[in-house]
Order: structure tokens, then sequence, then C-alpha cells
């Protein structure tokens, strides 16, 4: 399946992934940028570096919304450009009941994402 390349730079969001210990980095899109239906996508961000990270990348239902969870990572993003390479679709969005059923869905999601991406060299 064809690899999709989003490409912006990392702007403040609302901090509700970090709240739980998954901070997202939210990319703000250059208008017209095509996107893929909304979901959850296994990804491969890679920063301005040239390094690569795993992540898993949530495209929302709202135009333009898309956040990315890089695993393996520590470091602050804001204002950098991050390409973002959506390799495999993993699941709609849907709503969760709480915070801990969304919680424990994210940590799957990294896991199939892992699974899928096999050993992306991470930004250590």
């Amino acid at each position: 399946s064809e690899i999709l390349i989003l490409e912006g730079t990392v702007v403040h969001g609302q901090a509700l992934g970090r709240r739980f210990g998954f901070p997202t980095a939210n990319l703000s899109l250059p208008d017209g940028q095509p996107l893929p239906e909304a979901g959850v996508y296994a990804s491969v961000a890679v920063l301005e570096d040239g390094a690569r990270c795993p992540a898993v990348t949530n495209v929302g239902a709202r135009p333009g919304e898309v956040e990315t969870n890089l695993m393996d990572f520590s470091g602050d993003l804001y204002g950098q450009r991050l390409r973002v390479e959506l390799h495999q679709k993993l699941r709609g969005v849907h709503r969760f009941e709480s915070m801990d059923a969304l919680k424990a869905q994210i940590d799957r999601d990294r896991e199939a994402a892992r699974a899928l991406l096999g050993n992306v060299k991470s930004a250590e």
C-alpha cells in the first residue's frame, strides 16, 4: 500500500495527550494538503535533522487535525518542521467512555504500530 506523506510545522495543541503520558506533536499543515480518511495510522516521523522515529498518528475527523505520538522520543518539537509517513491505517476514530479506555487503546495502537513498522531507527 502507498505511503502517504504529511508535512507541516509542530504547533501547540490542547496538551491532552501529555496529561496521560502520551505527548503528541500537533501538525499545522499547509492549506490544500490532501489528507487520508480519519483514523489512527502506524507512521514514521522524520525530524528536521533526518532522525526517523516510529510513531502513531491520529488524523482527526475535523479538517486539518493531525497529531503524532512519537515513540522513543523526548524533546521539544515546537516550531520544527515534521514529516510524517503514514504507513498503515490501524483503526477508525471513535469516542471512548473514559480516559482509561482511551489510554488502553493507545497502548494497543503503539504495540500494533511497532509490530508493523519493524525496526525503524529510533531518534536516540
